[in-house]
């Protein structure tokens, strides 16, 4: 791509983040990032009502609503295509970044049909392969060809989307999302009142993210189970999800509810990051998980699946903490064990940290046009 822009340069961000979480973040980090290097970016919703993160965006950004909200499917995705393109030709943006999950295709119609000279970044967060049929497949191949970047947020996605998309090597580049920034150390550093962080206490693991089967929760409470038999230890898994009954009754099934809780969603995950003895991700698949860049951020010992894509990235494959094969409930326990008793220098995962900055990420976007 790399166009050269020499103007003043119009950005905008289009998303459906729908109950927040980790892309949520991603995408107002992004926005920040923007709005300090000087640029006053659009930030284009599929539908902006009651969305409860608009708080976090910076003010200097405009919220473009489109009045039209979707869901993760390309059939209601479609409904975009004509406020998409109405925006476009009235607003002509220099550069488009879509994070439109599963549905990217519609912004690259989309765009086709607007005729207007906008640089357009499609961003994938999650694997495509078993998310779509046959038929939808040879759309992508075609009309990602013709976006002018085509980004995966982790290295080793980014090689799975060539693969997919039938594309050359090298063709897909790899941004990695924007997540430290100086907010985060300073929420790292804010006064938490749980009786389970207070002194003399046993030492407590941390889990985030939202109850789902991705997440894989069954299998760290299973995990935990075992290790608890070794020795005193607790467990906090904050986040809200469809499988919380589940979850719950699993705790209770396992004999934990003393030594398990499942508060629900926090805003400030950051101060429990920096005092739990260790964070650990169970997840069958991510894209790049936000949650493990941010635990290492606040110097927090780490344990996770070795799952697709990410965690091995992240953690250079095992030196700034411990990988296991996902669904191994023994390895998991053991992982966990270790963490406990032989911890990784702090200061050494901080720094390992700032490779996914917020100002490293934002730069090579605006790279895509010669800024």
């Amino acid at each position: 791509m790399n166009a050269v822009i020499s103007k003043p340069v119009r950005i905008a961000i289009l998303a459906n983040p729908a109950g927040g979480g980790g892309m949520t973040k991603v995408v107002i980090n992004l926005l920040k990032g923007l709005v300090i290097r000087g640029y006053v970016p659009d930030l284009v919703l599929d539908f902006a009502l009651d969305k409860p993160y608009i708080k976090d965006v910076p003010k200097q950004v405009r919220i473009v609503d489109l009045k039209t909200k979707i869901a993760y499917k390309t059939q209601s995705a479609i409904k975009l295509v004509p406020p998409l393109v109405r925006y476009l030709r009235e607003e002509k943006p220099d550069l488009l970044i879509s994070h439109l999950v599963f549905t990217n295709v519609v912004v690259a119609i989309a765009r086709n049909l607007a005729f207007v000279p906008v640089c357009l970044a499609l961003v994938e967060h999650l694997p495509l392969a078993n998310s779509s049929s046959s038929l939808l497949r040879i759309f992508r191949r075609s009309l990602y060809a013709q976006a002018d970047a085509v980004i995966a947020v982790s290295k080793g996605m980014a090689q799975e989307l060539e693969t997919y998309l039938s594309m050359k090597p090298g063709t897909v580049q790899a941004i990695y999302n924007p997540v430290v920034d100086p907010n985060l150390f300073l929420d790292a550093q804010a006064p938490l009142e749980h009786p389970w962080f207070q002194a003399n206490q046993p030492p407590v693991l941390l889990a985030v993210g939202r109850l789902t089967t991705q997440k894989d929760f069954p299998t760290l409470l299973h995990s935990f189970a075992r290790l608890r038999l070794q020795q005193k230890v607790r467990l906090l898994i904050l986040g809200e999800g469809e499988l919380r009954k589940k979850l719950q009754a699993l705790v209770v099934e396992l004999g934990l509810e003393n030594d398990v809780s499942l508060p629900g969603f926090v805003k400030n995950p950051y101060a429990y990051m920096s005092r739990a003895a260790a964070f650990v991700l169970s997840s069958r698949w991510e894209g790049l998980p936000t949650v493990l860049i941010e635990a290492i951020a606040c110097g927090c010992q780490v344990v996770s699946t070795d799952c697709p894509n990410g965690p091995s990235e992240i953690l250079a494959e095992g030196k700034y903490g411990r990988l296991v094969p996902v669904g191994d409930v023994t390895a998991l326990a053991q992982a966990m064990q270790l963490a406990l008793e032989n911890p990784i220098d702090a200061p050494q995962l901080r720094k390992r940290s700032q490779d996914f900055s917020i100002e490293r990420s934002v730069s090579e976007y605006l790279q895509l046009i010669g800024q």
